[in-house]
């Protein structure tokens, strides 16, 4: 018989657990980011903490959902504009029972786009193949005739293009039908609409997707229409595959760290609001390398930055997680600091969720430096959201001009 487990990020929740349920939650407690505390009660009774990764998972006979703060309709919404897949201009909004768990609302949300996609047939396109066959299609391969057939007529290696509906955009979709299609879905409409997207794509490869690496797919006025059932795809199998086969038992589910989450949106927003590229306005993964010591020792990798050419001229942090107190942690502003001294900057922005930390600048002695921290509020509509950006946006310019000033008087 299945335990199901029902918490909600930083929420001390009180149950029952038999001993060995106790003992695959404590072998996998980091991974789910989950605080476990034995309680004064006798029987099995213990307090669960969730952390910042939330989802769903699949242990032996737990079945474990973790509901973020912000609500799953507001998740994905955040999610999908960080992959490009929403706009504020767009009206449609993911509309969940609270009660559905992640996966449960991913997979419905996969299902009813392809039913859109898929509404003008599937899509098509042309695929380059090698093959030896018995009649001549496309261009004769001689080299490789000679060298595998010996001058034998039959069969002939050939290279020709396929009109094949097996593209690379069906190729994701099924790939994220299947990483959904593997955990305990709780929702029958949800197993109901999977089936079907997997019947429509019963034809296409079998292909695995490593979370880093999913291709990005270009979009024209052929595939257009595929956007948001390609952007929701590639949002299930690059956040939260988990499996694990430790011990006797595997673990299977889909776990989003909101820490990167927050600043995937954030810096995909500051870009919409400063109206800058991805070269100006950079990610950590898109860093030159940054060092804080002179023997190249210590490199850092801040999670935003503005650069004008190989020159850094504001760098910051995004900020998600839990805080014991209304102030900044000292070692995340010292982690501030060392950005903005490795980049001789005059100083940085931290950036929290609401909620976290109250607005506050420190002018550091001794350095000429000042770190500034604001917080963002998620709650509201996306168009809410994306004007508190906007004012975190204003805070980045001003620090921006005065290095720029600064570098100018120098």
């Amino acid at each position: 018989m299945t335990t199901r487990l029902d918490l909600k990020e930083y929420a001390p929740v009180d149950c029952r657990l038999a001993s060995e349920q106790l003992d695959l939650l404590l072998r996998h407690q980091s991974e789910l980011d989950l605080s476990i505390e034995l309680t004064q009660n006798d029987g099995g009774a213990v307090r669960l903490t969730a952390g910042s990764t939330v989802g769903a998972v699949e242990i032996g006979d737990l079945s474990i959902s973790i509901e973020p703060k912000i609500g799953i309709d507001q998740l994905l919404s955040l999610a999908c504009y960080a992959i490009g897949v929403v706009k504020p201009q767009d009206q449609r909004s993911f509309d969940f029972e609270e009660r559905r768990a992640l996966p449960d609302s991913l997979a419905l949300a996969l299902a009813s786009a392809a039913r859109r996609a898929f509404a003008q047939g599937l899509l098509h396109g042309y695929r380059t193949e090698e093959q030896a066959l018995q009649t001549v299609r496309g261009r004769i391969r001689i080299t490789e005739q000679l060298r595998r057939r010996f001058g034998a007529g039959l069969p002939v290696e050939l290279r020709f293009d396929e009109f094949t509906d097996d593209i690379l955009e069906h190729q994701l979709v099924r790939a994220a039908v299947v990483r959904l299609g593997a955990m305990r879905l709780r929702s029958p409409q949800a197993q109901r609409e999977l089936g079907w997207v997997a019947a429509m794509l019963e034809q296409v490869s079998a292909v695995e997707f490593g979370p880093n690496d999913v291709p990005d797919v270009r979009f024209d006025r052929l595939n257009g229409h595929y956007r948001e059932v390609v952007g929701l795809a590639r949002l299930v199998l690059r956040h939260g595959a988990y499996e694990s086969g430790r011990g006797r038992v595997r673990a299977s589910g889909f776990l989003v760290d909101m820490n990167r989450l927050f600043q995937e949106f954030l810096v995909v927003a500051l870009r919409e609001s400063l109206g800058v590229s991805e070269q100006a306005l950079r990610a950590d993964r898109q860093l030159p390398e940054i060092w804080l010591d002179e023997g190249d020792q210590l490199r850092l990798k801040p999670d935003l930055s503005w650069w004008d050419g190989p020159t850094c001229s504001f760098v910051g942090d995004a900020k998600y997680k839990r805080l014991a107190s209304s102030s900044a942690p000292n070692a995340d502003l010292y982690q501030l600091l060392a950005y903005a001294t490795a980049l001789d900057l005059p100083g940085g922005l931290l950036v929290y969720a609401a909620g976290e930390t109250e607005p506050a600048s420190f002018h550091i002695r001794h350095a000429a430096r000042r770190l500034e921290v604001v917080s963002l509020d998620l709650s509201g509509s996306l168009e809410t959201v994306l004007e508190r950006v906007g004012r975190v946006a204003e805070r980045v310019r001003v620090l921006r001009e005065e290095a720029r000033r600064q570098r100018c008087a120098a």
